[in-house]
């Protein structure tokens, strides 16, 4: 916890070891609470970042701030306030820090940016603050962040190497990307049953991804939401631009990506060009219309018009499912766990050679003859295919074979990637 730009996501990052939350000058850039999971000394932990925050600031992203860091201090075990060592105590310092005393939970108190003996010398002048345990760390360099960490975590019970070793079984990783302002926050906190993502009118009030964990019939579904991604030359401001990267970043470490529109603007260019980061990815996809409430006239009439111009615009999406929902009001969002389970097994379903050959001897292929197929890969299904020709299919035999694969078995929400080999030869086209 800390007031703005003391340096909580670089402290954050550095305990957990990775860059998770986005660092910048900018103030302000956190917003949302970000988790993450880090380990010292044996010890595994939860670590929460949280907005900087303005205790008495009544403006509606503040405030919000706020909201979200109490739903996170009403989980903690352990509170660490983070102070500005370069800088002197100010009021908003004072008014945290008796906030966080009066919830009666341990709160140790940081002093930042304490990289010099110098600054170190300084650190007796936060005893003001009425916080006992103070520790003079330099986020960004790592000094003393071991001898805090010590003290934090001590009494909390060592981790089980056995069952830590191993990424959970039954745990699908799903990112929520879009635009700016198309509800993908609203999205979120539909899936989870709580308020998990600031959510406003003003676009862009995302910056950082926010993740959070459904368990449903056995499996953990970890929903991230992105930030909007906008068209390259209209983020400039640095925390923006860092956004798109962290977006792009969560997309390939996901499992699925539910691509959210909006209703009542139509498909944009700018989702084609987002379409196409998932498409690139190899990312198992589901086009998620939003704001169907707010749709006038005979919907049934109208989702099959929407659907089509879908199709008609992201021709490189047809093995893409299309769901209507209404993020504000829960309608629909509930058929998306089932949903979102058959395209992450669409895109992890292994064909066995023998089956694949069975399917080869019933193909009708006039381009050129294939001797066998074999898939080489899941999460994209990837394929070689073996002929009597050297060289890559042409794109529209190849969309016949894919189409005929999918057909065949399945596949449906996830890209299907084809190499092809010239029998005898060991090198992929």
């Amino acid at each position: 916890m800390g007031r703005p730009n003391v340096g909580k996501s670089t402290l954050f990052n550095r305990i957990t070891g990775q860059r998770r939350a986005i660092v910048g000058d900018e103030p302000g850039i956190t917003r949302d609470r970000i988790h993450g999971f880090a380990e010292h000394d044996g010890r595994r932990f939860e670590v929460i970042d949280t907005g900087g925050i303005v205790v008495d600031d009544q403006e509606y992203i503040p405030a919000q701030i706020l909201h979200q860091a109490e739903v996170a201090l009403a989980e903690a075990s352990q509170i660490i306030l983070l102070v500005d060592g370069r800088a002197e105590i100010t009021a908003p310092d004072r008014d945290l820090a008796r906030m966080l005393q009066r919830l009666g939970k341990p709160v140790t108190l940081a002093v930042n940016k304490a990289d010099t003996r110098d600054r170190y010398d300084l650190v007796g002048e936060f005893y003001e603050l009425g916080i006992a345990d103070i520790y003079p760390v330099s986020a960004e360099h790592g000094t003393g962040v071991d001898a805090l960490l010590d003290h934090v975590t001590e009494g909390f019970p060592e981790a089980d190497a056995a069952s830590e070793s191993e990424e959970p079984a039954g745990r699908i990783k799903i990112s929520i990307i879009g635009r700016p302002n198309v509800g993908k926050s609203t999205l979120l906190n539909a899936l989870t049953g709580e308020e998990r993502a600031i959510v406003s009118p003003i676009a862009g009030t995302t910056r950082d991804a926010v993740d959070e964990t459904v368990h449903r019939d056995g499996t953990d579904f970890v929903f991230v939401d992105t930030a909007g991604i906008r068209r390259k030359g209209k983020t400039k401001l640095m925390a923006e631009k860092l956004s798109v990267v962290m977006a792009r970043r969560h997309i390939r470490m996901a499992h699925v990506v539910l691509l959210v529109l909006d209703a009542t603007e139509g498909v944009v260019g700018l989702d084609s060009t987002i379409a196409g980061y998932a498409h690139e990815g190899g990312r198992a996809l589901i086009i998620v219309v939003n704001k169907w409430d707010e749709v006038a006239g005979h919907r049934g009439q109208k989702k099959n018009e929407f659907t089509q111009k879908i199709r008609d615009q992201f021709k490189f999406l047809e093995y893409a499912p299309v769901v209507f929902v209404s993020a504000k009001t829960g309608a629909g969002t509930e058929g998306l766990f089932k949903l979102i389970r058959e395209v992450y097994e669409s895109a992890s379903l292994r064909i066995p050679t023998g089956e694949m050959n069975r399917f080869v001897e019933q193909l009708r292929f006039e381009e050129r003859k294939i001797f066998y197929i074999t898939q080489t890969s899941i999460r994209p299904p990837e394929f070689v295919v073996f002929t009597d020709k050297r060289g890559a299919l042409h794109f529209s035999h190849e969309r016949y074979l894919i189409n005929q694969i999918r057909r065949k078995f399945g596949f449906r929400g996830t890209p299907i990637l084809l190499k092809t080999r010239a029998k005898g030869s060991s090198r992929g086209e």
